[in-house]
């Protein structure tokens, strides 16, 4: 068993897996995001991409079982020959409220944020007129947390549970814009 992934690997793995356009938008979404997170706190950003760029990994293969979700993930993992607990760990609690996972390091509370922050500045930048992430500001997309029928799918406890890692919701919301915006042309905004 190998205990390290590269991105190679990774995403060699990503495109064996993940065929739904939408999907790999998002995890690549995650994966830059989740870099740069690691960088605000001083982590290893090739760890931190690779487990953000493959955290949903079995979603085209579970579909609507849900309760499969990052359980499943791990095991594809297991079966390509890798060994990565800290991750396996990540992945399974970024599922939380779906599973009985529980997130429990502020490593699985910034998985389970950057994630879902995804689909909130995404649903922003789609009610744009020119559905351009350029130029998107911090106070939007924190009134449209505030509004619950907005992006109603997406996780908003895991967003403001990003506090709990010691980084502020405004702080974490910019670096996230800003990580999305480095993509722009490749996720289509």
């Amino acid at each position: 068993m190998k205990t390290s992934i590269t991105y190679p690997e990774a995403f060699d793995l990503f495109n064996k897996y993940v065929k739904t356009e939408y999907l790999r938008k998002h995890m690549r979404e995650t994966e830059m995001i989740m870099r740069r997170l690691a960088n605000h706190f001083d982590k290893d950003e090739e760890f931190w991409g690779i487990t953000g760029l493959i955290h949903d990994l079995d979603l085209d293969i579970i579909g609507e079982d849900l309760h499969l979700h990052g359980y499943k993930a791990v095991e594809l993992l297991k079966e390509e020959g890798y060994d990565l607990q800290e991750m396996y760990e990540a992945i399974i609690s970024h599922t939380e409220g779906l599973t009985d996972a529980k997130r429990t390091t502020d490593f699985h509370y910034i998985l389970a944020a950057a994630e879902n922050i995804t689909g909130m500045i995404t649903a922003y930048v789609l009610i744009l007129p020119d559905k351009k992430i350029e130029g998107v500001k911090v106070k939007s997309i924190k009134k449209r947390l505030k509004q619950l029928r907005f992006a109603a799918s997406v996780n908003r406890e895991f967003i403001y549970a990003i506090e709990k890692t010691g980084i502020s919701l405004d702080e974490f919301i910019d670096i996230s814009i800003s990580a999305m915006q480095e993509i722009a042309e490749e996720i289509g905004m």
